[in-house]
């Protein structure tokens, strides 16, 4: 049996390993405390190899997260050269979808930034015009909300443009009041999962005629506490729980994700599905209460660090299809970008299949393979 990696541990194992750390840490400080204020002659052995009994207990741990555990370095220096290529950003006019669009713009891509609003999206795309990148920028109106404006926006992209490298879906609403899309699904899970499963297979034979091609889901590690209740994906007949209808939507991102990984696959298609989580990145889909903007400036990283999983995902070229990438510091809250494991539940083939037939049921898209 293989001894289990930090990222194969669950939630609860980390939390329980971070909160035994912090008990251990207490431990320590009060044990040195109490051995400093003792006199020797109270003590069963030297005070002296007791203080490095102690230190070593205690560094040790520290040590190992510090330097024991091999970290990603990859930066966006390590893009590789994007000249030619195409890329459908969704929820590019902000947060980790701007940083995206932004640095494969940089690195000389045609980046459609696919957003809801065409004003906010063209603010951002001045901004990133202004920086003179080797690429471009171009709006194109995408309300992930209603599916007609889904299919009006792949008609609109398949009219414009002959192939199409990278389908980023980005976009996303995380804890909002409940709400229903315009077709009435639930908001979160209409927003995060069926309007992009919908926009993918609307585009998919662009993207199999494009070699090289990819698809990148962002989910978060959210999934964890997801559950998917098919009785009730929509959340008509439960008191509504924000925090779990987001779980929901993150662990459908994933599951569909390694769904069409093996479809593709079963096709004999080149195109590659993986996905990414940003860990914890200030952005502005925490909203803007005091308390989570302290929490951010205190311990998020920034929206060019949560961007660089997504950005690794879609460009370096080990990916291979089905992985998943994160950040590689402690509890995969940040850091540079490596591969991480989701939950079991992610990779259950049985509710994968079961939620791709829903989605093609509930949609009206149905995928090409």
């Amino acid at each position: 049996m293989p001894f289990p990696t930090w990222n194969s541990l669950t939630t609860a194992q980390k939390a329980a390993i971070v909160a035994a750390g912090t008990v251990q840490a207490g431990l320590f400080a009060a044990a040195w405390t109490d051995l400093s204020g003792r006199p020797e002659a109270r003590l069963h052995g030297r005070k002296v190899v007791w203080r490095a009994a102690l230190f070593v207990n205690f560094v040790g741990p520290l040590a190992y997260f510090a330097a024991g555990r091999q970290k990603s370095d990859w930066s966006e220096a390590d893009i590789p050269d994007q000249s030619g290529r195409i890329a459908i950003v969704t929820g590019a006019n902000s947060g980790l979808g701007y940083e995206t669009a932004r640095a494969l713009a940089q690195r000389g891509a045609t980046v459609i930034m696919a957003c809801r609003s065409a004003q906010k999206a063209n603010r951002a795309a001045e901004a990133i015009r202004a920086l003179q990148p080797a690429g471009s920028v171009t709006v194109m109106e995408l309300d992930l909300g209603d599916l007609n404006s889904v299919r009006s926006f792949a008609d609109q992209f398949k009219t414009k443009y002959q192939r199409l490298d990278l389908l980023i879906n980005n976009a996303g609403i995380m804890v909002p009041p409940q709400g229903q899309t315009e077709q009435g699904f639930e908001v979160q899970f209409g927003v995060n999962h069926l309007a992009h499963f919908a926009l993918t297979a609307q585009l998919m034979p662009l993207l199999n005629a494009t070699p090289g091609a990819r698809v990148v889901s962002v989910s978060s590690t959210a999934h964890r506490f997801g559950h998917l209740d098919f009785a009730d994906l929509n959340w008509r007949h439960r008191t509504y729980n924000a925090w779990q209808a987001y779980g929901q939507s993150k662990l459908a991102n994933l599951l569909f994700i390694y769904e069409l990984q093996r479809k593709l696959a079963a096709a004999n298609e080149s195109t590659l599905a993986v996905a990414a989580h940003p860990g914890y990145a200030a952005t502005g889909l925490q909203g803007e209460g005091g308390g989570m903007q302290l929490a951010n400036r205190l311990f998020a990283q920034t929206q060019a660090m949560g961007a660089l999983p997504t950005l690794y995902a879609a460009t370096a070229p080990q990916v291979r299809g089905g992985q998943y990438f994160g950040p590689s510091g402690l509890a995969e809250l940040g850091g540079a970008p490596e591969q991480v494991e989701s939950n079991a539940r992610s990779h259950n083939e049985s509710d994968a299949q079961r939620l791709w037939q829903v989605s093609e049921e509930l949609s009206g898209v149905q995928f090409d393979l």
